[in-house]
């Protein structure tokens, strides 16, 4: 498929890339029906924000439901959904008070910006950087969306 792929500060290209797949049972893939790019994306393109290697961009985007995990009970192929830009499990003491983008249980890197593992943690955030688990975004064809059931929106 095609995705926008920041490579190194200033160059993004379009490139092909492997298409995703279902990686959890609560995963769906979406096919990308319309996406944007934030001010944030610039401050990766910038180096304001620190990303090492190839990421595709994009934490704001929408689509349609092309294939479900097993354990997907929020949507279903053909829905079509907006996205929020975090990802929140739901269930965590965060998510339940509302707060998802501090959800414990999507970043697995849980460093924040200085480096560390007590400061500045954060959730996960589509294409915006390994601070926030390197997870790739919704500037491309298809995109994986993890945790379906606390996330998209019908």
């Amino acid at each position: 498929m095609k995705a926008a792929v920041f490579h190194k500060i200033g160059d993004i290209s379009v490139d092909n890339v492997p298409d995703p797949r279902i990686e959890q049972p609560d995963d769906i893939i979406l096919q990308i029906t319309l996406t944007a790019i934030c001010g944030s994306d610039l401050h990766i393109y910038d180096g304001f924000v620190p990303q090492l290697r190839d990421q595709v961009l994009g934490h704001e985007f929408m689509g349609i439901v092309v294939e479900a995990g097993p354990a997907v009970t929020r949507v279903k192929k053909g829905d079509r959904v907006v996205v929020p830009f975090t990802i929140a499990c739901g269930q965590c003491f965060f998510c339940a008070q509302g707060f998802h983008p501090n959800c414990v249980n999507t970043n697995p890197k849980m460093y924040g910006p200085e480096g560390d593992l007590l400061k500045g943690k954060g959730g996960g955030m589509f294409g915006y950087t390994d601070l926030y688990g390197g997870y790739n975004g919704g500037q491309a064809e298809y995109v994986r969306v993890p945790k379906a059931n606390a996330g998209p929106k019908i």
